[in-house]
């Protein structure tokens, strides 16, 4: 696990230099460069495989025509290895060696055999052609822009901002997008002619002409089996896909939060560890947001080795002003804090952990799934009677529980209507289209009033060869929501401690196999994730099983009103907002009144806003 970066065109040593070293956090074990002409490769290694100096990258073939970086993992190495040992030599024990043996016999092919996360940066010299190539599923970021006859890449966006042709220019569509979304949505970046590489992409370019080739995609191919051999089958591959991401030369453990999809992953790999796995989970104080009594429970039950730490609300209030030091875009998940708070804990005892993002998205375990079950009943109600339901909604008092009854009310009814393919957005975003009227400046309105902020799903579901709706949903999360809000989330927040995270349930192997199955086999009526609850009795207590989703909650609607209130009115007072030049400020000390007068629950547009202005002071100021 690393960080990469590099340019094709313009550079010297000093440049490449400058922009692998702002990467240092994603590998403070060792760095290597490669100056040759007009290429740069630069690496920062975390070393999990091979820990010693042969696994050190830049990496090459054997007569030096090949060179590659690689941020990531390739799980099924060895048995690829197996393959090539015959026809190649080879030198060190890593993963990253198979990729350029493999490339020298199939060609970009390679990127369809490997199993696991990457973002790798090849250079054939034979061609003189530059490959980039993201995982199927976005585990690993990769960014990319090209400026004049320069082509620069890197892990992150701080890294190509240290290239003198990197032009820091916002992008409005883009900061248009994150106001709707809270995240800004790949392909785009906040900055123009800046790029997210898409996953499941190659990316070719020739010193001229850039290329895209997708080489995978998520799919929906039905199988025939019933629920009993479904579960089974389950079984295996979520079994072999966790058994394979125990394979390290580090110590590893389990982020554990006592939820389904966390506690499956620590099943499993206990199941596969001759010693006792180490489980690591934070809790906090204020019992309201507190779920570390579960993964207590669940760790006694399994005899793992529970690590755990139990923070204050302090401890949070006191890292969010770093936020925009974690993240290089703005992000406005607030569960970023707990998942610092927790890698920083887990990075002092291991330098590897499991996870278990992708549960819900794959098995339909979010909140919203079970309110489109309601919303197909609803879409019979006449429109009349729906705008009566949504008045009355607006007229129930405000409260600041987390996800409490008039918040869920007023999210369904706010963003049931309109655009049927939009309508999971609408419920998880911030900012719509008539409070970002009143929101921007109006020069700026009027440049963006007429662009649909929705595109990507528009492009997604016209390349989508699937009918069925649920599938469809399904399909927009893995694309969406969890490569830009979940999987950022994670890789920022451990990385920036030099922490590696795997998720089994990310396996493209299970991934293909979840999208096989019928919809009532993952939403059951209202019964979410009901086949991986099925498999998971007499494995783990019912419980843990059965008890409501409660995710990794923070009470930010108290916060802003209290202990976070100085910073919100300090980020987003007269002066600043006035000096950006972007937006409204009468309309954002609307906002800020109403929510703490509790006239409103204003959270997510205040966070929204409270980020991309932390994250505007550190870019531009």
């Amino acid at each position: 696990m690393c960080g990469i970066a590099g340019y094709l065109g313009e550079g010297n040593q000093d440049i490449l230099e400058k922009m692998t070293d702002s990467l240092y956090h994603r590998g403070p074990d060792d760095k290597g460069f490669l100056f040759e002409g007009k290429l740069g490769l630069g690496h920062r290694r975390l070393s999990i495989i091979d820990l010693s100096q042969s696994g050190r990258q830049p990496m090459s073939n054997e007569d030096g025509s090949i060179q590659i970086v690689l941020n990531g993992e390739i799980y099924n190495y060895k048995e690829l290895r197996k393959k090539l040992k015959q026809q190649h030599k080879f030198k060190s024990q890593t993963d990253t060696e198979i990729i350029i043996h493999l490339y020298e016999e199939i060609g970009t092919e390679v990127f369809k055999h490997l199993n696991g996360m990457f973002a790798i940066a090849l250079y054939d010299k034979r061609q003189q052609k530059l490959f980039l190539a993201r995982d199927r599923m976005g585990k690993k970021p990769l960014y990319w822009g090209k400026f004049d006859n320069t082509l620069i890449f890197a892990s992150e966006l701080k890294a190509l901002a240290q290239h003198p042709s990197f032009k820091k220019e916002i992008s409005l569509e883009a900061l248009n997008k994150y106001l709707r979304y809270e995240y800004v949505p790949t392909p785009y970046s906040i900055f123009k002619n800046v790029y997210k590489l898409e996953p499941g992409y190659y990316l070719e370019y020739n010193g001229q002409d850039i290329k895209k080739e997708k080489f995978w995609d998520i799919s929906f191919n039905k199988s025939n089996l019933n629920f009993d051999e479904s579960l089974k089958q389950l079984d295996e591959k979520i079994n072999q896909a966790t058994k394979i991401r125990l394979m390290s030369d580090v110590p590893l453990g389990i982020f554990l939060s006592g939820g389904i999809d966390s506690s499956l992953v620590a099943y499993y790999a206990q199941k596969n560890s001759k010693q006792k796995i180490k489980t690591f989970s934070i809790g906090f104080k204020e019992k309201s947001f507190d779920e570390s009594n579960y993964a207590r429970q669940v760790a006694k039950y399994l005899g793992t080795d529970h690590h755990e730490r139990i923070l204050s609300a302090k401890d949070s209030l006191e890292f969010i002003p770093q936020i925009a030091d974690l993240l290089d875009e703005p992000m406005a998940d607030p569960s970023i804090v707990p998942t610092y708070l927790l890698s920083k804990f887990t990075k002092q005892n291991v330098t590897v952990a499991l996870g278990g993002d992708g549960g819900d998205e794959l098995f339909m375990g979010y909140d919203t799934f079970v309110a489109q079950h309601y919303a197909d009943i609803y879409d019979k109600v006449p429109k009349f009677l729906r705008d009566m339901v949504a008045k009355t909604a607006n007229l129930l008092p405000t409260s600041f529980d987390n996800i409490s009854l008039d918040f869920k009310l007023k999210k369904f009814t706010q963003g049931f209507e309109g655009n049927r393919n939009y309508r999971h957005h609408r419920w998880l975003g911030s900012f719509d289209y008539k409070q970002k009227e009143k929101l921007f400046k109006q020069d700026i309105w009027q440049e963006l009033k007429n662009k649909n902020e929705f595109t990507d799903i528009d492009n997604y579901l016209d390349g989508l060869d699937e009918n069925n709706y649920y599938d469809q949903l399904t399909y927009l999360y893995l694309k969406t929501y969890l490569i830009d809000d979940i999987l950022v989330k994670v890789d920022r927040a451990s990385m920036f401690n030099s922490l590696e995270v795997r998720a089994p349930l990310l396996d493209y192997n299970v991934v293909d196999f979840a999208n096989s199955l019928p919809v009532d086999f993952k939403l059951k009526g209202r019964q979410s994730k009901y086949i991986l609850k099925k498999l998971m009795e007499g494995k783990l207590p019912d419980n843990i099983i059965y008890r409501k989703k409660k995710g990794f909650g923070m009470p930010m609607a108290e916060w802003l009103s209290g202990d976070l209130k100085p910073l919100a009115l300090k980020l987003l007072s007269k002066e600043r907002v006035e000096r950006a030049g972007l937006f409204n400020y009468k309309y954002i000390e609307i906002l800020l009144n109403d929510h703490f007068e509790r006239r409103r629950d204003n959270r997510k547009l205040i966070w929204t806003l409270m980020v991309f202005e932390m994250w505007r002071e550190k870019w531009f100021n």
